[in-house]
């Protein structure tokens, strides 16, 4: 599985694929929050905190993270290759994983430069260090467990098809819907009582509620929850075809 993970890491940095993903990334984040007059600019905001990045990220990465996954299996499929790789001395999920985690730390590593908007904020602030740094670690970790649950839709949407297109499509779809549908169907008040639980089905509430600062084990529990459900269902999707 190492040596898969390796491969998987490697074709990632070894093309433009994974450099184009972390510089547009750190180049739209980056004029957001300190060129263009918006209400995320952290120079006109006046307020040493960078909230507005944690606004902007999920967005960025409803696109990016596809962009990155959908190669996982659609390209094995469509070059044939997909045949060799389930001989090897691998179970499915060992695959699975190693693919999953190989573009898991491509979106850890575009946002380890992040960290200068911290730093910068902190240096900026009245006095120096004056930041919710709560606030922010738990922001970061909020969004790191939801990139988690990201990609592992896009390996799973990568499953489906073996067109690379499709496969985007797919888990920009099925991203948006769960971190975004949810909170729609909420904000309509249609059902009542029954309001409150369905907007906690979305990775929204979820990833709110990390943002404030306290990491509350019922919000990991969910991204874990839904990482493992689309690997899993990967595996269910993968092990229908018997090569």
């Amino acid at each position: 599985m190492y040596a898969l993970f390796l491969k998987e890491l490697n074709a990632f940095l070894s093309s433009l694929l994974g450099y184009v993903v972390i510089v547009v990334f750190l180049v739209a984040v980056g004029l957001f929050l300190w060129v263009f007059p918006t209400d995320f600019n952290l120079l006109d905001y006046g307020y040493a905190n960078v909230d507005g990045l944690f606004i902007i990220a999920p967005f960025m990465f409803l696109f990016l993270i596809p962009a990155v996954t959908m190669r996982a299996f659609s390209d094995e499929k469509k070059s044939g290759t997909i045949e060799l790789l389930f001989t090897r001395p691998l179970s499915d999920l060992s695959i699975i994983f190693a693919k999953y985690l190989a573009a898991f730390l491509l979106f850890v590593l575009s946002l380890l430069p992040t960290l200068i908007y911290y730093y910068s904020i902190w240096q900026l602030g009245l006095p120096p260090g004056n930041i919710d740094s709560g606030g922010y670690w738990g922001s970061l970790i909020g969004l790191l467990f939801l990139g988690a649950s990201f990609t592992a839709i896009g390996i799973f949407a990568s499953s489906l098809s073996d067109n690379q297109v499709v496969a985007f499509i797919l888990a920009i779809i099925i991203s948006a819907t769960a971190y975004l549908g949810f909170e729609f169907i909420y904000s309509l008040e249609w059902f009542g009582e029954m309001d409150l639980f369905i907007r906690s089905l979305g990775m929204s509430a979820h990833y709110s509620s990390l943002s404030r600062g306290v990491v509350d084990t019922r919000d990991v529990i969910y991204f874990l929850s839904m990482a493992a459900l689309f690997l899993f269902l990967t595996k269910f999707n993968l092990s229908r075809r018997k090569w």
